[in-house]
Parts: C-alpha cells; sequence; structure tokens
C-alpha cells in the first residue's frame, strides 16, 4: 500500500527531513528531497540539519525552511536547543523522516512530534528508536551508496516502486558571485591539498610535478585547503618549491567556499567534501582515491573518467585505523603527475576555455 505522502491527491502535507551529516556528505541528501518534492507537489518540506552545513541547501528553491540546529561534534546538548526545538514542534508537522537514523536524530524525532516518523536503522532497534520512530527500515536491505540508499529507502517506506535517479544539486549564493571571481583571480582550476587523513593525500612533490606540466600548457591553477594547521602546511610546504602558486584565502565561511567552487571550471581533489559539493554545483571533478577507501565505495557516484585510483594498498583496508599509510611505499605515491595532466587535458580541453 503507497503512503499518503507521495499521494498527490491527498492535502498539503508538512515534511521534516532530518539529515545529520558533516560536511560533503550532507549532499547526498538532495537526491531525495526531489524525490520527495516530485512525488507530493504540494507538500511542505522543511529541512533539520547541522548549522554548519545550512548553507549548502540555502539556495534550494522548493524547500520551505532551513532549521540549523548548532552543535558541538560528539556532544548533544539539548538542554540549550529546547527554544529551537520548541518552535519545531510548534509546526506540527506530518511526517519525519531521518536519512541517518543515529541518536541526535531520533531523540530530535521524539521531541518534534511528528504523527509519523520514519528513519533507516542498522540492525534491531534499540529502545531508544522504538520511541522515536513509527516505521523503519533495516539498512541491510539498502545500497551502500548514499545516494541510492536515501532513494531505496523512500521506496520501501512508501510502498512505491516507481525509480527516480536525480543527480546531487546544489546551488551557490549568487550575491557573492563577483567576490568568488576576485578570490579566485583568473584561474579556473582548483586543486584541493588536504584529506580528513594524511595518508589520503596526494604527496606534495606530485602536486609540483602536476602544476609544472599544467601550467606548461597553459593551464592556470589555484591551490586550497581546509583552515586547520596540518592542512596549512601543506601550502607551506607547497610553496617552498612552488613561490608563485596561486593559493586561495583560507576560511571558514561554506557559502563563499561553494561560490568560490563554483566559479571553477574543475576541481580536483583527494578529499571529497569539496568534491562532492563541486559535482553538487555542476562542476567537473577529479578525484584522486585510493582502491579500498571506504568513503570511495560508500559513495560511489563518480564514473571512471572522473577518478584516478591508486594501487591496492593496506593503508585503507587491514590497517585502515592508521591515519598515515604504513606501506612502504605510499599508495597515494603511486598516481602519478602525468595521470592526473592527462585526465585534466581529457576533462577540460584548452580549447573550452
Amino acid at each position: 500500500m503507497t503512503s499518503s505522502l507521495f499521494n498527490s491527491k491527498t492535502k498539503c502535507q508538512k515534511i521534516l527531513v532530518i539529515q545529520f551529516k558533516y560536511l560533503g556528505d550532507a549532499v547526498f541528501i538532495t537526491p531525495a528531497l526531489q524525490a520527495i518534492k516530485l512525488k507530493n507537489p504540494e507538500a511542505e518540506i522543511h529541512l533539520l540539519v547541522a548549522k554548519e552545513v545550512a548553507p549548502i541547501f540555502e539556495h534550494i528553491d522548493f524547500i520551505k525552511k532551513i532549521w540549523a540546529l548548532p552543535r558541538t561534534r560528539g556532544k548533544a546538548k539539548v538542554l540549550q536547543a529546547l527554544p529551537f526545538i520548541r518552535k519545531l514542534r510548534n509546526e506540527r508537522f506530518d511526517t519525519s523522516i531521518d536519512f541517518v537514523g543515529n541518536d541526535r536524530g531520533g531523540i530530535l524525532s521524539i521531541l518534534v512530534g511528528a504523527k509519523s516518523r520514519l528513519a533507516a536503522i542498522e540492525g534491531n532497534p534499540t529502545f531508544l528508536q522504538r520511541l522515536a520512530y513509527t516505521k523503519t527500515v533495516q539498512t541491510s536491505l539498502l545500497p551502500a551508496s548514499w545516494v541510492k540508499r536515501h532513494l531505496s529507502m523512500l521506496v520501501l517506506l512508501f510502498g512505491t516502486s516507481e525509480s527516480y535517479t536525480p543527480d546531487m544539486k546544489i546551488f551557490a549564493d549568487l550575491s557573492l558571485t563577483s567576490k568568488a571571481k576576485e578570490a579566485l583571480d583568473g584561474n579556473e582550476i582548483i586543486c584541493h591539498l588536504g584529506t580528513s587523513q594524511p595518508k589520503k593525500e596526494w604527496p606534495i612533490h606530485r602536486w609540483v610535478e602536476f602544476y609544472q606540466l599544467a601550467t606548461q600548457a597553459g593551464y592556470q591553477l589555484a591551490f586550497s585547503t581546509g583552515t586547520n594547521q596540518r592542512e596549512q602546511d601543506l601550502i607551506i610546504e607547497l610553496k617552498k618549491s612552488l613561490p608563485y602558486a596561486f593559493a586561495l584565502a583560507p576560511s571558514n565561511n561554506l557559502a563563499m567556499y561553494l561560490a568560490i567552487l563554483s566559479q571553477a571550471r574543475i576541481v580536483i581533489s583527494g578529499d571529497t567534501g569539496p568534491l562532492h559539493f563541486a559535482a553538487g554545483l555542476g562542476v567537473k571533478v577529479i578525484g584522486l582515491f585510493g582502491t579500498a577507501d571506504s568513503v570511495r565505495h560508500a559513495a560511489p557516484i563518480y564514473k571512471t573518467h572522473e577518478l584516478v585510483m591508486t594501487r591496492p594498498c593496506t593503508c585503507v583496508s587491514e590497517l585502515a585505523e592508521y591515519t598515515t599509510c604504513q606501506s612502504s611505499d605510499a599508495c597515494m605515491q603511486s598516481i602519478s603527475a602525468r595521470d592526473v595532466f592527462e585526465l585534466l587535458k581529457e576533462r577540460y580541453p584548452l580549447k573550452e576555455a
């Protein structure tokens, strides 16, 4: 039986989508948001996310309201959030859909108190999950890819057999376009050096080799990285060999960073955050990945011509707990500058400039 959520003959519903994932991974929810709106065009869709990821969704026009919850990673501050939750509860949602099903989402589902509270969960439901949700689906029945998982979750929860495979889609703040172009200073290729772990980073000397190949061919590169000191040190190391290389100023302003990415012709990185953002913005990407990388396999959204893969390495499989590669010949080292340069020429020929 098909749920009334996907029954276009029902009155307009108020739907709260709950998504608590970090930065780049949050983009994965956008195809599911499109699917909900397509199936129930009269629905009033609200989105509950962490405050730091809210800029990702701010310019999706069919979202009625984004509820940006302040949080500290690993800490639940429910008492401080009560005024915020009270406002959410006063909306009297018909349905809430928690696409992650973690404890934070479960607690919020209870407190918001929608009539129908839905989630994907792993294994047997806990006491909290039994209280939190009126209907659940087992993650074991869902694909590993987050994009496909969210869409399949909707199919299983609402009984519809119709297929729908939209792309990830986000939008930059157009009012920041001129500042974004100024920040890029005419450079059209963004090379992001840092990742969450050193073992996933392409060695700096490889970036130097790639820079030399690309600039000699006429490409203009801008380097970026995260704002923490470890990643900023990568820029310092790069500048030792390439003192005139252009680097974007570090910034915690996500809206501005999205605007800058939207002005690039192509983004090259081993960090899934910038890659997912760029893909959602419709910008071409080149991903540099380890063959057994867990994020790569959990979110296989990129095509072969968008990737350069390393040879197999233990640092991303049985020794995954290490933040640095334990191999005598690091896997990311195996990606040659020439391979990345050749893919750049294929993805963005200079004749397109």
